[in-house]
């Protein structure tokens, strides 16, 4: 008799599907976040290449990859494991008229080759991916000797006062900040502390990582080096 195996399931929490991801992708459309996405995409480009191959890990409703690829410079690619968001990124991404290719998949067993991309980014997710290790083992895995990976995410130890000015800033109506705030707070408990992304870092084939801290965030910067480097 065969024994049966049950994967681990790749996120934390419930599923965003339906009418959740629908309803999610409103709100991270709303106030001044579009218009901050495409600052920070022009940022953590400005040393790339052009014609350089991007990966975004959940993307969500794919706004920030949207950003990437409106330059013309890149070629971007999105991985998600929900299917509505898969799916409500290829509409927005026809609807702004740019090429970005969505693809459904866990960032812990990721459908691409070795050394696809020069770039991996992933933000505001990390803390949901049920096996961190793996995850950062796959990054390091599709990039590109001298590729790096960018994690932007929220840290454990934000202070409530801090999350408040984050969404203040967001520009949303009451009832969009006070929904937010709420989800911050829960999704803080997921979150990691420096420590424990130097620790996770330490532990990966990157072999470490430079962190950086700032309001409620904190930016991880992992690099492939090259072999014999």
């Amino acid at each position: 008799m065969e024994a049966s195996v049950t994967r681990q399931k790749g996120y934390k929490g419930l599923a965003m599907e339906g009418f959740v991801a629908r309803r999610y992708a409103k709100l991270r459309r709303s106030g001044s976040q579009l218009g901050e996405w495409r600052k920070q995409a022009a940022r953590l480009t400005s040393s790339l290449r052009d014609g350089a191959d991007i990966l975004e890990l959940a993307p969500g409703p794919g706004y920030f990859a949207i950003e990437l690829a409106r330059t013309g410079r890149f070629h971007v690619t999105g991985l998600d494991i929900s299917r509505t968001f898969v799916q409500i990124a290829d509409d927005n991404a026809r609807e702004a008229g740019v090429g970005v290719t969505f693809r459904l998949g866990d960032a812990s067993q990721m459908p691409f080759p070795d050394a696809t991309f020069d770039m991996v980014v992933c933000q505001a997710a990390f803390k949901n991916f049920s096996r961190p290790r793996e995850a950062l083992d796959e990054m390091y895995r599709v990039l590109r000797e001298g590729g790096t990976a960018v994690i932007q995410d929220m840290r454990k130890d934000a202070s409530d006062a801090a999350i408040r000015e984050e969404v203040s800033a967001m520009g949303l109506g009451r009832t969009g900040a006070f929904m937010t705030r709420r989800i911050l707070g829960g999704l803080r408990r997921r979150a990691y502390t420096r420590i424990q992304f130097e620790q996770l870092a330490a532990q990966s084939r990157f072999g470490g990582g430079e962190t950086t801290l700032g309001g409620i965030d904190i930016d991880v910067r992992l690099r492939k080096r090259a072999a014999g480097a």
